[in-house]
């Protein structure tokens, strides 16, 4: 099979310098027939691969049913195939079974909640604002009821634990209620530490203030930011 680099060169030699099929593959070293066969062709056309035959084709839509109905491994999946006659490896199964493999979905529990039970507060971040002769970056704090789904929004330029305070006590004004619990990231105003397996240890002015309005608090897991999934929402 030749390319199109030499396609054209023979087409070329043939029509611009005239040379014969025999004198065109002499000169490229061809079978004078591929080249006989070329010059009679108008464009060039690859050839098309033809797949090869694979011990496992009998096999695949009853490989493709069984990961679909239980999760076997590529050994438990040849071990199948073994009692219905192959006589392939456990290569060529393995490879197989990792292209087919229906992908494996993280699961969720949804949450539900009562009214009143629980608030998700969250910082965001708009840009930049004059304050003076500065700018200063603009923030804005989010607490959404986890029932109701409604909202409370205020803008600050700051994220300090004064302003994350003073946001709370103004959204339960707003509300006119405190909720029982308060799910909130793990940032600094709220939780001093986050270790794998260990309790959050929680910053002692927002847990004092949690006890004086009485919520409980409730750090997300750390990268599980879908836990508050309502408060990303309303951020968004």
């Amino acid at each position: 099979m030749i390319d199109y680099a030499c396609f054209c060169q023979i087409k070329h030699l043939h029509e611009q310098q005239g040379l014969s099929a025999a004198q065109i593959a002499a000169t490229l070293a061809l079978d004078p027939r591929t080249v006989a066969y070329w010059l009679t062709q108008e464009r060039f056309r690859p050839r098309k691969a033809t797949p090869r035959a694979s011990l496992l084709d009998p096999f695949k839509a009853q490989i493709v049913r069984m990961l679909e109905k239980y999760p076997y491994s590529a050994a438990q999946v040849l071990q199948h195939l073994r009692e219905q006659g192959f006589a392939g490896g456990y290569s060529l199964v393995k490879a197989y079974v990792r292209t087919v493999r229906p992908t494996r979905q993280a699961a969720f529990l949804t949450l539900a909640f009562a009214p009143g039970e629980c608030a998700q507060v969250d910082w965001g971040s708009f840009g930049a604002v004059n304050v003076g002769q500065t700018s200063r970056r603009l923030s804005f704090f989010v607490m959404v009821l986890c029932y109701s789904r409604m909202m409370y929004v205020e803008f600050t330029v700051s994220q300090t634990l004064e302003h994350f305070l003073a946001c709370h006590h103004n959204a339960f004004e707003y509300f006119g209620a405190v909720p029982h619990t308060v799910m909130v990231d793990n940032l600094k105003s709220a939780v001093l530490r986050r270790a794998l397996g260990d309790a959050p240890v929680l910053h002692p002015t927002y847990a004092d203030f949690a006890a004086h309005y009485g919520f409980r608090i409730v750090p997300c897991t750390v990268g599980k930011g879908h836990e508050k999934g309502r408060g990303e929402n309303g951020v968004g």
